[in-house]
């Protein structure tokens, strides 16, 4: 007689029974355990036991540098990992030889705009992530002087875009005095964010695009939550629609 998947929906439920689940058993929720996530994602995943959102998602949703190392192929040219000096240093010289000046850095955990940070060559950036050791892992980008930045919100056969602007700060932070409007996306960019969602295995998704014209799109970051200021749904719909695509694909097991 096949015994019934369990199914954990806390962190606590999971503490509890974590030494009890076996192959064919889920965690559905968001791994809340301090500095070991990765751990314990291998760990489930080579027992046997399914996480949704997928694991892969929830590591890419929290750190900016898994991001860019994995879809990077969907990025700004030039986005670059910078792990350790070797790797800026490396940065530095295959920046000058692209004649790259202005670029961006991103700090692995910071949200909200809080991390980004603009330079005016890449040897300012040396001469400053040099000196700082907990600077490392970031993320560097050539900094883009014309684009549009819109949010994507996806959660099943639902999809909205909003245009962001803010003259006063080129992070185009709506919190910080920024306005948004409607943005209508062409079959090719939610074709992009599909493929996007699907390789980082998000069932939903908040993803930001910078849009440089009509054949040019790239991602600049995604999560599977995100602000919605500026969105027309609300936090309560959403957030059912989530829990609906979530018990979906539970129930498909």
């Amino acid at each position: 007689m096949k015994c019934e998947a369990v199914v954990i929906r806390t962190n606590r439920a999971l503490k509890e029974r974590y030494h009890e689940l076996k192959p064919g058993d889920c965690f559905a929720g968001m791994l809340t355990l301090q500095n070991m996530g990765c751990n314990v994602f291998v760990d489930l995943l080579e027992r046997g036991v399914r996480i949704l959102p997928s694991a892969l998602s929830q590591i890419l949703s929290r750190s900016k540098t898994s991001q860019a190392f994995a879809l990077k192929p969907w990025m700004v040219p030039h986005t670059l990992v910078i792990a350790r000096r070797a790797d800026l240093l490396f940065a530095v010289t295959a920046y000058t030889k692209q004649g790259i000046g202005t670029v961006v850095t991103k700090e692995d955990n910071l949200h909200c705009g809080y991390g980004i940070h603009r330079w005016d060559s890449m040897e300012t950036v040396y001469n400053h992530a040099s000196r700082e050791s907990d600077w490392y892992p970031f993320v560097i980008q050539p900094f883009l002087e014309d684009y549009t930045d819109v949010r994507v919100i996806v959660a099943g056969d639902y999809c909205e875009a909003y245009a962001r602007k803010n003259k006063n700060n080129f992070r185009q932070n709506l919190a910080a005095g920024g306005v948004s409007t409607p943005y209508s996306m062409s079959e090719a960019q939610i074709a992009l964010c599909r493929a996007v969602m699907e390789r980082g295995g998000f069932p939903y998704a908040h993803l930001d695009l910078l849009v440089i014209s009509d054949d040019r799109t790239y991602v600049s970051e995604i999560a599977l939550n995100g602000g919605l200021k500026g969105a027309c749904i609300g936090r309560s719909e959403l957030d059912a629609m989530k829990k609906d695509i979530l018990e979906k694909k539970i129930a498909a097991t």
